[in-house]
């Protein structure tokens, strides 16, 4: 379908040139103030720009205040941002809320109907525009709740001098597929926005961004892993909803039949974990997930899947617990309960990507050493992560592709699938063999998998089930120090706290504090020789979205203390339930430094 263009509204004020700027929108959950942050954070990854976005959304199912955050940029973008450039309120509790999250001399815009009370300070320019009743002139009547966010965000456009060709391109291909009206009232609205007058205040440009000549996408952590686990072969498995794991396995459910596989929703935890299992016993690479509490219920299991020495993919989308805790926050305190958390000595490998991008990668690297190590591979995300968008190069997926296939070549009478000096193969059921047939159980075994009770056999077999994880260990490469190689701070952290992390190096270092960061994407096994990387720093540092616990440390820094013995390992720790700003972790860096 056309659309009209409308033309962008005259200013008397100049345009600026910006190179990064922070816009947060804040309003209820059903003012679809989620789909303008997507509809701008898509149009960055078609325009050469980075992003990285933050939201915050109730967890009731009537809905309630919720943020949208973007940060844009014409260079690498590493953080939603500690403080906006502009909010848009569209209630008297949003911008009550809000305010103080403006820079000085920020710019409000607020609905004109709704905010009567200002605070005006630190020299931010309030303009008031009335969003409802310019889209009901535009629409009419009866859909001013579903258009009002499509005038804010051609308002966004005009300012910002973004791209609206492109932008209305892709409100037409979210909307084209509904009804001809549906698309029609959405630019409608946009253009009517995109038109208003907003004052004085001028226009802004981005300069041309860092990544011409890529090929660049934008979407969602969870959206790139279920595109990883695609790429890694996996093409069965099973899960049961929860937030924020559900839409990896929506995701799962829609695709793989189109690469000849199934995704089952299951009737619970355990059942799904149980699916996941028979399917990777049978030859396939499989994948199950949840967040931390349905990890809870899959323990069980899973301590049966290493024994078994089960290669198969298990998602950890977490957020904040314990319970069913903070369902719409972020966390990460299951890192103990993704190491430890079956009975009996259970060992398997515990990854952690770092951004979006590599959420995709991560999932690579999972199938990889699933097959490779025979066992359990958890894959521990975030609440951040699952539904941040940044934009970033398009994986070649000639290179990373993995076409899944079924080893049913025939075994001799010398197969054993759990020999004590290599590593588990497991042969298909169906494979023909010659020899003794094996066996599968949560049993100790003999190499054939036959039940054994032998306390010589348990004390082998243990021994051989963590053995192979050390040997991993050894072959993992030592994560590189990002800033100073030597100093007075070596910054640790994992997972999504990664961008806040480098960031917060650049901040210190500014200051005058010889300052450097390593982030673990492997947490179980780590990389062996770890202390190498802070043997010429003061103290080390571990920044953690987790509980000081009761003996003083979070979790990742509990562990490398236990497994190193170095007491200059102190922790950075909060449990609000929101990512970590700059601020946060350089005021927490700075308190440990002064700290004899």
């Amino acid at each position: 379908m056309s659309t009209a263009t409308a033309s962008a509204p005259a200013s008397s004020a100049p345009s600026s040139t910006l190179r990064n700027a922070v816009i947060r929108l804040a309003g209820n959950s059903q003012d679809g103030i989620q789909s303008i942050g997507g509809f701008l954070a898509r149009l960055a990854g078609r325009t050469q720009h980075d992003v990285m976005t933050y939201m915050t959304i109730p967890s009731t199912i009537s809905g309630g205040p919720s943020i949208f955050q973007l940060h844009l940029g014409s260079g690498h973008v590493l953080t939603a941002g500690d403080e906006a450039d502009v909010l848009v309120a569209f209630y008297q509790h949003s911008y009550d809320s809000h305010i103080g999250s403006l820079r000085e001399g920020g710019i409000c815009l607020y609905e004109s109907a709704e905010v009567t009370e200002f605070k005006n300070e630190r020299g931010i320019h309030h303009i008031g525009i009335p969003f409802t009743a310019a889209t009901i002139e535009a629409i009419g009547g009866s859909a001013r709740d579903r258009g009002k966010n499509m005038f804010v965000l051609g308002l966004l456009c005009a300012v910002y001098q973004l791209d609206r060709d492109k932008l209305a391109g892709i409100v037409e291909r979210q909307f084209g597929k509904k009804d001809e009206s549906v698309l029609r009232n959405a630019m409608l609205a946009f253009d009517a926005g995109y038109a208003y007058p907003v004052g004085d205040i001028g226009t802004f440009i981005f300069e041309e961004g860092e990544h011409k000549d890529e090929h660049r996408l934008s979407t969602d952590g969870n959206t790139l892993m279920s595109m990883g686990l695609i790429a890694a072969g996996v093409r069965y498995g099973s899960a049961y909803p929860i937030t924020p794991w559900s839409s990896i396995m929506e995701t799962l459910r829609s695709e793989l039949p189109k690469y000849g596989g199934i995704y089952v929703q299951a009737e619970d935890e355990l059942a799904a974990v149980a699916m996941t299992i028979g399917a990777a016993y049978a030859g396939h690479l499989a994948v199950t997930g949840s967040a931390g509490p349905g990890l809870s219920l899959k323990m069980e299991a899973l301590s049966y899947a290493s024994m078994a020495e089960i290669p198969l993919i298990v998602i950890n989308v977490q957020r904040g617990g314990p319970s069913t805790g903070l369902p719409t926050s972020v966390e990460q305190s299951d890192l103990l309960q993704a190491i430890y958390g079956s009975h009996g000595d259970c060992p398997r490998i515990v990854l952690a990507p770092q951004d979006v991008e590599d959420c995709f990668y991560i999932a690579l690297e999972a199938g990889r050493l699933a097959r490779e190590y025979s066992c359990p591979v958890i894959i521990l995300s975030d609440q951040a992560l699952s539904s941040r968008i940044e934009a970033f190069t398009e994986p070649d997926l000639d290179k990373c592709w993995v076409e899944p296939g079924l080893d049913l070549s025939d075994r001799g009478a010398d197969f054993k699938p759990y020999p004590l000096d290599k590593i588990t193969r497991h042969a298909p059921p169906g494979t023909k063999i010659a020899g003794k047939y094996p066996h599968v159980s949560g049993l100790e075994h003999d190499e054939y998998g036959h039940p054994s009770g032998s306390p010589k056999m348990h004390t082998a077999m243990t021994a051989k089930r963590r053995n192979k994880l050390i040997d991993l260990s050894k072959s993992l490469p030592l994560p590189e120090i990002y800033g100073d190689q030597e100093g007075d701070v070596l910054l640790i952290g994992w997972g999504s706290t990664y961008g806040p992390i480098k960031e917060s190096v650049e901040r210190l270092r500014a200051e005058g504090h010889k300052v450097g960061a390593a982030h673990i994407r492997h947490l179980h096994p780590m990389p062996a020789g770890l202390d190498r990387l802070w043997a010429k720093f003061k103290k080390v540092v571990v920044v953690e979205m987790n509980d000081y616990g009761v003996y003083g440390h979070g979790q990742l820094a509990m562990l490398l203390r236990a497994a190193y013995a170095e007491p200059k390992i102190q922790s950075v720790c909060k449990t609000d339930g929101l990512a970590y700003r700059i601020r946060e972790i350089v005021t927490g860096v700075e308190k440990v430094m002064a700290a004899n």
